[in-house]
């Protein structure tokens, strides 16, 4: 009845920037176990909280726990790498203290497969518009004509958010005669592994990468192998890999991994499960699972189309992390008990600005280049763009996943958002960014026009 009633309004003119929400990256949002009581923390950055073992989910059943009875939940955002940055834009956002502009923290189960998580924000993205057009302002504003957000992601979660769109397409489940048919008005993506990133075989072998926090333990290696999240973000593009013949050159093909992964695996299935029969036909069906799951969705994020979410190239808005040493090439050795992966420090490397072996530390260039934009329209930062003082927060350099980590907290990015969302110019050119590797000065076109080109 209340909606029924919002929707007869004709819309005013729109004044004020749609709600926005943030889904953070992977491992950035703590967990809880609601099964104690009082609840208990089983994943935090800061303080180290990490509980391997209440964390590591089940083999027989993905969704849950290897450790029963639990009830885990998504607690709040790694506050130091998501604070600042919402903060800034619920106030810059906002035209006055009475006209507050929502800015959503999105927390999820980063454990869970990427097409869960993205049902998860397609539920939060129709709760937020529905408190927004609860919102007097909003109200005053047309909102309920538009109901339409922004959505901002960092790290994995663009992935969430671009397959979200790929699914859905960002559609209502119900038609409104006076709103658009899409939910989503612009995209802002950072540092994001839509082509993956080599760190992800690292942490699954090692059980540390720049992906994650913390020393490398024998449970941080198990739990990483049965965390279906880690497996979309392993690596698709072609650059950098090495694979002898006659091997598959993919990593989504279970015969290319090493076989003590799978050897592990076993180990824990045959620990955990109730079933005592078939282990080892289980654990292969287990993997290979996993890796189809993960290699399906990178598909869909490849097939991705703009138009699809009624988007343009101007509606969203990519960052790209270059100028950091960047593991850019990955070996995979031929030996007589199977394959093995060559990590070493060499396959780190840093081309910028003159070629493409280059990233964020974490994500190499090639692995956060999208299908669904031009190269040219891709806007590069680099450490430099950031202040003294930025860098100068060893917290959150140690903490935070390096460049990769502390991206969204810089200062010159807020206001690169804030200036994308509103479309408010730049008289003093406090805002910037540089072309990708390859794309001319003339040719460069990013989503913001009259943008700076620091490269110049």
């Amino acid at each position: 009845m209340i909606g029924s009633l919002f929707s007869r309004r004709r819309p005013p003119p729109m004044t004020l920037p749609d709600p926005a929400i943030v889904v953070p990256g992977i491992t950035a949002t703590y967990l809880r176990d609601d099964y104690p009581l009082p609840p208990e923390v089983i994943w935090r950055v800061l303080p180290f909280q990490k509980h391997f073992g209440s964390a590591c989910l089940h083999p027989d059943d993905l969704r849950y726990e290897a450790r029963e009875p639990a009830l885990i939940r998504p607690g709040p955002l790694y506050e130091v790498a998501y604070k600042e940055l919402i903060d800034e834009l619920r106030y810059d956002l906002s035209p006055s203290p009475e006209a507050e502009v929502p800015v959503y923290p999105f927390a999820y189960d980063w454990r869970k497969p990427l097409d869960m998580i993205e049902a998860d924000l397609d539920a939060f993205i129709d709760e937020v518009i529905e408190r927004t057009v609860l919102t007097r302002h909003y109200y005053k504003d047309g909102y309920d004509c538009r109901r339409t957000v922004t959505l901002i992601g960092h790290s994995m979660g663009g992935l969430i958010i671009a397959g979200f769109l790929q699914a859905t397409g960002g559609l209502r489940t119900r038609r409104r005669r006076t709103c658009p048919d899409h939910r989503v008005s612009k995209v802002i993506s950072l540092a994001s592994p839509f082509r993956g990133s080599f760190e992800a075989v690292v942490k699954m072998t090692t059980g540390t990468a720049d992906l994650g926090l913390g020393a490398s333990s024998s449970r941080e290696r198990e739990a990483a192998r049965l965390t279906p999240a880690l497996y979309h973000l392993l690596p698709s593009f072609d650059e950098g890999l090495e694979v002898p013949a006659p091997l598959p050159r993919t990593l989504f093909d279970p015969q290319v991994w090493q076989p003590s992964i799978l050897r592990s695996i076993e180990t824990f299935v045959a620990r955990t499960s109730p079933i005592t029969r078939t282990v080892r036909k289980r654990t292969e069906a287990l993997f290979a699972g996993l890796l189809d799951q993960a290699r399906t969705h990178r598909e869909r994020l490849d097939a991705f189309r703009l138009d699809q979410a009624g988007l343009g190239p101007r509606d969203w808005l990519a960052v790209v992390g270059c100028g950091a040493d960047t593991r850019t090439r990955l070996t995979i050795a031929a030996l007589e008990d199977g394959p093995s992966f060559v990590l070493t420090s060499d396959d780190r490397r840093n081309t910028w600005p003159n070629g493409t072996d280059t990233g964020d530390g974490t994500v190499p260039f090639l692995g956060a280049e999208p299908s669904f934009l031009d190269r040219a329209n891709l806007v590069c930062v680099t450490p430099d763009d950031y202040g003294y003082w930025e860098l100068e927060d060893k917290a959150l350099t140690r903490f935070g996943g390096g460049f990769h980590g502390i991206l969204p907290n810089m200062n010159m990015l807020h206001r690169l958002i804030v200036r994308f969302v509103t479309g408010a110019p730049d008289p003093h050119q406090k805002t910037w960014g540089r072309p990708a590797p390859g794309v001319r000065p003339d040719a460069w076109d990013p989503p913001i026009p009259g943008l700076r080109n620091k490269a110049l």
